[in-house]
């Protein structure tokens, strides 16, 4: 079996992940990567080898002979940069938000079905041990029917990884729901099996705008810093800022489930907390780590904070993300060889997409429901 040759636009940050993708002589390599950043390029030639295929301007990636390319770039170049590649590769793994417009996403979907592009997008919170725990949970009827599900959001880092760069300017991102959001809808949406078909929000930027500001001129670092804290009294934020810092949506989702997401970033701690309600119980994650805790309550009875029962997720040999990013690289490379049904897929990802968009739309016009819009024929 010939390897797999494996291109890499937006090499540093999250283009590591492709690290994954390079086995030579067990059915893939990284022949070429792109990037801005001629440090990134270099410690790309560096993992990859001398015989590695640099540069800094995508198209000329493009021409490389590709079997698959993995799109690792800043959001508001996720639209352009598939849409080059559809057509030149037969794969196209396409870091999640899909693009930052609803009708971003459907053009990558209309022109890779033209084209018969495989594409799958980087959703890989799917792939995390303990999320793939409570859906297991939930399908085999742990909770009975799902009929309400909720996320909290609390993230610490938020100081650092959005307000201090690019991402804290809606132009690049369109909003933190959509942004930071689009992995918990998605979520959400996987674990009910019910995609969001009406939504609403309420946001606000409360906290970073008060903060001082990086001088004229000044590039941002969005490096994490536990010592940033607490917010009011950090320096170095983006000039440019015109997000939300906290944002509560409330989601009407098929058949009659509803949804609410609570997404704040400024508080002293981290952590992802999903709940699902059902006919015959409740489910809450405690943390998104591979060894936290799944509770069940399956008997009525005053609150108790341990459940009637107590899971965690299989155990993971390696792999940041809870495990999750080897097994998402794993399975991209099958579908790009063999074809077949993925965890993740492209329609899920539109479907993320589209309902942050609109509680973004909904939050800046007062909180009034909006349709999500259906999908292309």
């Amino acid at each position: 079996m010939a390897d797999l040759k494996v291109g890499v636009i937006g090499a540093g940050g999250r283009g590591s992940l492709a690290r994954h993708a390079h086995k030579p002589g067990e059915g893939s390599r990284v022949v070429a990567c792109c990037d801005v950043s001629l440090k990134v390029l270099d410690e790309c030639r560096e993992h990859y080898g001398d015989g590695l295929q640099t540069c800094s301007d995508y198209h000329e990636l493009l021409k490389t002979d590709l079997d698959a390319v993995f799109i690792c770039s800043p959001d508001f170049l996720h639209e352009e940069h598939a849409l080059a590649a559809i057509g030149k590769v037969g794969g196209i793994y396409l870091e999640k938000p899909m693009a930052i417009t609803i009708e971003g996403c459907d053009r990558i979907l209309t022109e890779a079905n033209n084209a018969g592009t495989r594409l799958f997008v980087g959703h890989n919170m799917r792939y995390m041990t303990i999320i793939r725990k409570m859906k297991s949970l939930i399908e085999s009827g742990a909770i009975g029917e799902p009929r309400g599900v909720w996320c909290r959001h609390f993230i610490n880092y938020g100081g650092d990884a959005y307000f201090r760069d690019w991402h804290a300017d809606r132009k690049n991102v369109t909003g933190l729901l959509l942004q930071k959001g689009a992995h918990d809808i998605d979520v959400m949406h996987w674990l009910v099996g019910a995609y969001s078909r009406r939504v609403s929000a309420f946001g606000n930027l409360s906290v970073y705008n008060r903060c001082e500001r990086l001088p004229e001129g000044e590039k941002g670092s969005a490096k994490f810093n536990d010592a940033h804290w607490p917010p009011l009294k950090q320096t170095g934020f983006a000039r440019e800022m015109n997000i939300e810092d906290q944002t509560v949506m409330t989601m009407e989702m098929d058949n009659g489930i509803l949804g609410s997401y609570l997404q704040c970033h400024f508080t002293p701690d981290s952590c992802r907390n999903y709940t699902v309600i059902g006919t015959e119980g409740r489910l809450e994650n405690i943390g998104d780590g591979p060894d936290d805790p799944i509770m069940v309550w399956n008997k009525r009875h005053d609150y108790r904070a341990v459940g009637d029962e107590v899971y965690r997720g299989d155990p993971i040999e390696e792999g940041s993300h809870g495990g999750a990013d080897p097994l998402i690289v794993e399975e991209f490379l099958r579908f790009v060889r063999d074809g077949g049904e993925t965890t993740a897929t492209p329609i899920a990802a539109r479907m993320a997409v589209a309902a942050g968009v609109k509680a973004t739309e909904s939050l800046r016009s007062g909180g009034g429901a909006l349709e999500i819009p259906d999908l292309p024929a």
